[in-house]
C-alpha cells in the first residue's frame, strides 16, 4: 500500500537531518517537504494559511496560535532549544549598566511581541534580574504571525524607516533583543552571557525551547496512527544525532552542534529530550511568562497543548 504524502517545512539540523534526507521515514507516511530559507515565513503561512500538513513552528507562536483556535495541534517534538542571555544587547555609551536599568526605558524586540527568543529573554529580565517587565516600552520591527493578537498597551511599533539596530547606536533604544548587530558600543547587556546561561541550566535546569512540530487537526482527525508515527520518526532521526554527537562522528561540528554537546557534558544525559514528561518544567516556566507577558489571557493544561496519542510518549 502507497505511503500518504504529507507536505512539511522543517529547517535542516542536525537532528532532523534523517528524516530530511530519508534514511529515517514515517511508517505508513511519506514526508514532500518544501523548503522554506526564512523559516519564521512558513510559521505565518501556516498560522495564517494552514499551507502544511506538518510544520515547524516557535513554541510561542504555538501556544498563542492555539488560545485563538488555530487548526492544528503540536507533537512534543522539541527540535530546536538554546539559551537567551546573549539576546539583549545595549549601547555601551548609555547610562544602562544592569537589565534593572531598562524600566523606564525602551527596548526594542526583533520582529513581533511574541517571538520565542523575546518571551525568554524577558522572562531572564524579570526571573533573574527583578526587572518590572510593565514598566519598559517594548519597540517591535513588525508584526505579528497571529493577525487576531492584541499586544499590551506598553508595546509599540517602530516608526516606519528605522530600523533598531540604527536606533540602539543612536541612543533611541535602551536595548534591543533578538538582533545582530556589529558595532563597537553595542554588547550583551548581561556580562558573560554563554556561561551565566550554562550556570542558570546547572542551577535551576533553565533550558528553553524554541521549535517544536505542528500538524492539521484535520490530518489528525482522519490518521489516528499519525501523530504517534510522526513522533517516532523524528525521535528516531534525532537519537543518530544525539549518538554522533557523543561519540564525535560529526564531522564538522557547528556551533549548535558544540552547544548540544556541552549542554550534555552538563548534563550528562541527552541534550534534546522529547516528549512532555521530561520537559514539563520548561513548559510550565514558559506558560508563565505567556501569562506574565499577555501571550495568553487563560493557561491551559500542558497535556492540552499537545496530540493526545504522544502525550505519555518519550524519547
Amino acid at each position: 500500500m502507497a505511503k500518504i504524502p504529507l507536505s512539511a517545512v522543517s529547517r535542516t539540523q542536525g537532528n532532523n537531518e534523517a528524516v530530511k534526507n530519508g534514511t529515517v521515514t514515517p511508517k505508513g507516511f511519506e514526508f514532500d517537504f518544501t523548503e522554506v530559507p526564512i523559516l519564521v515565513q512558513a510559521f505565518r503561512r501556516m498560522v495564517r494559511g494552514l499551507e502544511f500538513d506538518v510544520c515547524e513552528m516557535a513554541i510561542t507562536t504555538y501556544i498563542c496560535a492555539k488560545s485563538y483556535g488555530k487548526a492544528f495541534t503540536a507533537l512534543p517534538v522539541f527540535l530546536v532549544r538554546g539559551f537567551h542571555h546573549e539576546a539583549i544587547l545595549y549601547n555601551t555609551k548609555s547610562a544602562v549598566r544592569t537589565p534593572k536599568d531598562l524600566e523606564g526605558g525602551r527596548v526594542g524586540v526583533n520582529r513581533g511581541y511574541t517571538v520565542t527568543t523575546g518571551v525568554w529573554a524577558r522572562g531572564i529580565m524579570q526571573d533573574e534580574y527583578g526587572v518590572d517587565l510593565s514598566k519598559v516600552t517594548w519597540v517591535l520591527s513588525g508584526d505579528e504571525h497571529v493577525a487576531e493578537y492584541k499586544a499590551p498597551s506598553n508595546v509599540i511599533s517602530m516608526e516606519p524607516g528605522n530600523t533598531l539596530e540604527d536606533m540602539l547606536i543612536a541612543g533611541d533604544l535602551d536595548a534591543v533583543i533578538g538582533v545582530e548587530v556589529t558595532h563597537p558600543d553595542i554588547a550583551p547587556l548581561i556580562p558573560n552571557p554563554t556561561e551565566t546561561a550554562f550556570e542558570a541550566l546547572r542551577e535551576r535546569g533553565l533550558y528553553p525551547v524554541n521549535h517544536l512540530i505542528v500538524i492539521k487537526d484535520e490530518l489528525l482527525e482522519k490518521y489516528p496512527d499519525l501523530a504517534a508515527d510522526v513522533f517516532d520518526t523524528f525521535a528516531r532521526s534525532k537519537k543518530l544525532y544525539v549518538e554522533k554527537l557523543r561519540t564525535g562522528e560529526l564531522e564538522k561540528p557547528n556551533a549548535t552542534d558544540l552547544m548540544y554537546l556541552r549542554v550534555m557534558n552538563v548534563t550528562g544525559s541527552d541534550p534534546l529530550p522529547y516528549g512532555i514528561n521530561t520537559n514539563r518544567a520548561t513548559i510550565e516556566k514558559l506558560l508563565d511568562h505567556a501569562m506574565t507577558q499577555s501571550i495568553i489571557n487563560q493557561r491551559p493544561a500542558v497535556e492540552s497543548l499537545f496530540a493526545p496519542s504522544t502525550r505519555d510518549l518519550d524519547a
